[in-house]
């Protein structure tokens, strides 16, 4: 599960790039009951999302030519340099060069093999996001990938994540990842890899990392979102021992998904 003792290759920070920044604080206001915080006049638009005064994310503006509105999660790296150079090495790109933000901490912008965007943060005063695995807060991260065993190659080459196959009927597999160092047993994974059917694939699905946020309840919590211009992906629907979740895309396209925990797991 994710944690806020960051390990490398685990997720430690989260922001979404939006074409309206106020408009997509209002949105997820609503939805999660978080509140905008600017990161400051030399903060280029860029804010934190907040949670009774702690972090759960980060939102800016989008600086990429060509980039839609988009979450992106970070990965916990001690050399954003040395990993750059692995993710070139292992097939994948840098968008970003390695680069420090203020004394905050130094990140990079990235995209596997597939073409699935991603970034790892180098903490320096920062260690990344305050709170996870709570309502209202991210709770899982998972890639939709058009080659899953390429990413799993990938991932693994450049951060050594070890994998457990979930098989979910039919042809379909869900992949459980793991840093190293996240402990032992069942419950260390930090994200899900999974594979776009090829109906997806051939309707326009590209490779892409979304994020999940826990919820108290989900279909309210949903419906909420729809309420407020979200677009529905998967309504609500139980997955034995996993619990009750959904998906949508917020009012600018970013994809994001709801989860409540399956109390029988507990």
């Amino acid at each position: 599960m994710l944690t806020t003792h960051f390990v490398p290759g685990s997720p430690n920070w989260l922001d979404l790039g939006a074409p309206d920044v106020d408009a997509a604080a209002a949105f997820y206001s609503a939805v999660f009951g978080w509140t905008f915080q600017s990161a400051g006049p030399d903060g280029g638009g860029y804010g934190f999302f907040q949670r009774d005064g702690r972090t759960v994310g980060a939102v800016g503006p989008l600086t990429e030519e060509g980039a839609g509105s988009a979450w992106t999660p970070y990965f916990h790296t001690a050399d954003a340099n040395a990993t750059c150079k692995a993710v070139e090495q292992a097939g994948g790109r840098v968008r970003v060069a390695p680069m420090d933000v203020f004394t905050a901490g130094r990140l990079a912008m990235l995209t596997d093999p597939t073409g699935a965007d991603f970034a790892v943060w180098q903490p320096g005063e920062v260690k990344g996001l305050d709170v996870v695995m709570e309502p209202n807060a991210l709770c899982w991260t998972e890639l939709y990938t058009t080659d899953a065993a390429a990413a799993k190659d990938f991932y693994g080459s450049v951060f050594s994540w070890s994998y457990t196959d979930a098989p979910m009927g039919g042809d379909m597999v869900y992949t459980l990842a793991s840093a190293p160092g996240a402990g032992q047993g069942d419950d260390t994974a930090h994200g899900g890899i999974m594979q776009l059917q090829q109906v997806h694939v051939d309707a326009g699905s590209t490779s892409e990392w979304h994020p999940y946020f826990g919820v108290a309840d989900c279909d309210a919590t949903f419906n909420t979102a729809v309420q407020h211009g979200a677009t529905l992906l998967i309504a609500p629907m139980d997955t034995p021992g996993v619990g009750r979740l959904a998906m949508l895309m917020d009012p600018a396209g970013a994809p994001f998904a709801l989860i409540k925990g399956d109390p029988s797991t507990t």
